[in-house]
């Protein structure tokens, strides 16, 4: 086991970096879960749920992966995560943290003063026992969620709500956080992960702090097997199709895509431009677009 050392000299926790034994196990990296709870999950938040295999709900095939049926996850439980977080003046406290095989970031396991136990996307710097807090005005620390006009400007935020009472929605993978950059005219601007300046209304809730889980982006699977188990398979290739399933098809031998645009399976033109509507509303809450 080795410390990772990731850009800006932070010591973070720690890796598994796993022994060259074969081909696929030489550079493979993996997550440590000794900071993490070895429990088993809350019954009344989880359930099953039945898993696509690569097709739509009309049950044709639109993944677009090679070989039959699509390509099938890990089985696996889904966690009941409380997006929402409207438990407003209830104090309550971490129990534990735990791994969430459906997404990248950990999730906290917190108890209420009223007995009621839920899942919670768990910050950076959040640890069993620390206490939780939702309301209109909070601590200012990791894990408590208030309204957007009450936190300070140059905060991290995360699970921002995009409308008042909606739920957070943004902000939500591992590692990420959303920067209170100004406050003006009953909105918050927000410095977004992907470097777009938006504006929320500032009666908007939002949790305290960065996600965590850094590591995801360091994470080297090593072998196709540990791809499929994601969902992910192999895709063929347009340039191998015939020219009825792909512009990219036809020709003899290798012959390149034949067309200075890349486009899709459909025909239309992709990549290289904004594929954002310029009649959506939402945007003129946009204030800068994100960085290329």
């Amino acid at each position: 086991m080795r410390q990772l050392l990731l850009p800006g000299k932070q010591k973070h926790k720690a890796m598994k970096f796993y022994k060259p034994t074969t081909p696929s196990r030489r550079g493979m990296r993996g997550y440590d879960f000794s900071q993490l709870a070895k429990i088993e999950p809350l019954k009344s938040k989880t359930k099953g749920f039945q898993r696509a295999f690569g097709r739509n709900n009309s049950g044709l095939k639109t993944s677009g992966y090679r070989g039959r049926g699509g390509s099938a996850k890990a089985k696996r439980s889904y966690r009941e995560i409380d997006f929402r977080q409207d438990k407003l003046n209830v104090p309550g406290k971490v129990f534990a943290l735990e791994y969430d095989p459906n997404r990248t970031s950990r999730i906290a396991r917190v108890h209420f003063a009223d007995g009621d136990k839920r899942y919670i996307l768990a910050p950076l710097d959040l640890k069993v026992g620390d206490p939780i807090l939702i309301a209109d005005q909070a601590p200012l620390k990791p894990g408590n969620r208030m309204r957007l006009k009450n936190i300070p400007q140059g905060s991290m935020v995360h699970n921002v709500e995009l409308k008042p009472g909606q739920g957070g929605i943004a902000v939500r993978s591992a590692g990420s956080g959303a920067t209170v950059l100004a406050k003006e005219a009953g909105y918050v601007q927000l410095v977004m992960p992907s470097s777009e300046v938006r504006m929320v209304s500032e009666e908007c809730f939002a949790s305290i702090g960065q996600l965590s889980n850094q590591e995801h982006q360091f994470i080297f699977l090593g072998k196709a097997g540990r791809t499929r188990w994601l969902g992910k398979g192999p895709k063929v290739r347009g340039t191998a199709m015939n020219p009825v399933d792909h512009p990219y098809g036809g020709g003899e031998g290798r012959q390149g895509r034949g067309t200075r645009r890349p486009k899709t399976a459909h025909g239309k033109v992709t990549g290289g431009r904004k594929t954002r509507n310029k009649k959506k509303k939402s945007g003129k809450f946009v204030v800068r677009r994100r960085i290329k």
